[in-house]
């Protein structure tokens, strides 16, 4: 049996959990190739705690952790409304191909809409045609303002 939660970082399982998911998803290639530093396992749960724009759903598959959604509350400026974005999705290997990412999509907009948000956000690896698949039979597109400016492009300048 499949359900999603809203997870809550001070139940120790539910932070436990989405620790086993993130670490599993940081050793994939399409989550970087390579554990997570161990100043990140001690200091993100309590770190996560403290902001309150933090959304965490986690799946379960006959009460055994599946996968996660993690995400984060911001804003969009031309909409002048809230948006849900997605940072971090993962399945663990052992559940994928068994439809749970639509059961943690469809508890994000839920939420989403909850929330008031005008829209869903994400980004995705340009070469994850797994996950591209999933998200554009979920309604998520390439973004553009004017289709002769072109598509946006996630870029970051690490600090």
């Amino acid at each position: 049996m499949v359900h999603t939660i809203l997870a809550d970082l001070h139940n120790e399982t539910h932070a436990d959990d989405f620790l086993k998911v993130l670490c599993s998803y940081a050793e994939d290639p399409m989550g970087g190739g390579g554990p997570l530093s161990a100043y990140t396992i001690s200091h993100l749960v309590p770190e996560l705690k403290l902001l309150s724009n933090h959304v965490l759903i986690l799946c379960y598959v006959d009460e055994q952790i599946a996968g996660l959604c993690n995400c984060f509350i911001g804003f969009s400026s031309f909409k002048a409304k809230p948006l849900l974005n997605i940072h971090d999705f993962a399945v663990l290997p052992a559940f994928r191909g068994k439809g749970l990412s639509k059961h943690m999509l469809d508890k994000a907009e839920a939420v989403a809409h909850e929330k008031g948000c005008c829209k869903l956000t994400l980004e995705v690896l340009e070469h994850n045609t797994k996950a591209k698949r999933v998200y554009t039979s979920f309604g998520f597109s390439g973004y553009e303002l004017n289709p002769e400016v072109g598509k946006a492009v996630f870029w970051e300048k690490p600090l």
